[in-house]
């Protein structure tokens, strides 16, 4: 794609653009990071880094003049932003797939389209939309847009527990509440000549709607290994990606596959591919986007990764660890409830 390395724009400071950014420099690839954060972590690890708003032009204008291709790490950055960069720079993945994954209710209609299984779903504006749906219930009210780790989300048992205010804010889905068994997620990286590169399914473990654990293998059938993997390579076909995003699955009670969300972008529950593969998901994110070949990817280990959670870091940053353990510190300066600190990875050999 570019005649030399070329150089990196990431959007977002945060511990995904620090984990991309370390993977950049082992490629020998220059990053510069534009962030609204002063505070951001990941300037210890870019070449540099633009604070600003994302929509002051100026400062949008130097951004994309220092790089040669853009990429980030959340997907709910305006898609006006992202157009007007893509104007000049190409941006990987393509902002049209933003304008999908954005929206609960477009992204359902999109998985729905493809002839994949997705929860039972219905849009709704008001009570009233609920009341007409009654056998929707119980349900999880989700927010259209802006929703991620259980922010603008309702578990509805019954009709007296919505409260009309929360529709003059939002517009939302009401998914059907389905009878869980467990949760996986499958991350993919797809490249420009359409190679695929797909990691083994992994086992997620939720504590109120925030990922607390990963691991590898899922203890799952190879019917669902199989079928999680195809899904996601027909979904990411389907969009044209290029890079890695995760595909969010659900396992009902009958076995059934189902998704739950797409995340165009390297993902929490992949953080255990930094040391359980050679090739990590965001090396591959950065090959990819950047016009280099999928490689031979070797397995290390089995895994199980656990998310460090607000002042929970502070029971880490003093221990001593096996050789097995790997533990990260997001150095993130704000510890805040619930707000993900570090990570931990153990290799199960």
């Amino acid at each position: 794609m570019f005649n030399s390395n070329p150089v990196l724009g990431i959007i977002g400071g945060g511990q995904l653009g620090s984990f991309l950014a370390s993977s950049a420099k082992k490629l020998g690839i220059k990053t510069v990071i534009l962030t609204d954060d002063p505070l951001a972590p990941a300037k210890s690890f870019c070449d540099e880094i633009i604070i600003s708003n994302y929509s002051q032009k100026q400062k949008l204008e130097e951004f994309v003049s220092k790089v040669n291709v853009v990429t980030f790490e959340f997907e709910n950055i305006p898609f006006e932003v992202l157009s007007f960069i893509s104007k000049n720079k190409k941006v990987l993945p393509s902002p049209e797939i933003n304008k999908i994954v954005q929206n609960r209710n477009e992204e359902k209609k999109f998985i729905k389209n493809l002839g994949i299984t997705t929860t039972p779903w219905i849009y709704v504006n008001s009570k009233n939309d609920i009341e007409k749906n009654k056998d929707m219930l119980p349900g999880i009210l989700k927010t259209c847009t802006l929703g991620y780790d259980g922010k603008g989300q309702h578990l509805i048992n019954n009709l007296n527990e919505i409260d009309e205010n929360w529709f003059s804010l939002n517009e939302y889905i009401l998914e059907k509440k389905i009878n869980l068994k467990q949760e996986i997620s499958v991350i993919i990286t797809r490249f420009e000549n359409g190679d695929c590169y797909i990691y083994e399914p992994i086992e997620n473990i939720h504590k109120e709607q925030i990922l607390k654990k990963s691991k590898i293998p899922a203890n799952i059938n190879q019917d669902i290994y199989k079928q999680s993997q195809n899904v996601a390579k027909k979904i990411a076909k389907k969009l044209n990606f290029i890079g890695t995003m995760c595909v969010e699955y659900f396992i009902d009670i009958q076995n059934n596959l189902i998704v739950n969300e797409i995340a165009p972008r390297v993902h929490n529950s992949g953080h255990l591919t930094l040391n359980a593969f050679d090739i990590s998901q965001f090396d591959n994110h950065v090959r990819a986007i950047c016009g280099l070949k999928n490689l031979p990817n070797k397995k290390i280990s089995n895994a199980e990764m656990i998310n460090i959670l607000g002042s929970d870091i502070n029971n880490y940053k003093n221990r001593k660890y096996s050789n097995n353990e790997y533990f990260f510190d997001y150095l993130k300066k704000d510890i805040r409830d619930k707000r993900k600190m570090g990570h931990l990875t153990i290799l199960k050999y």
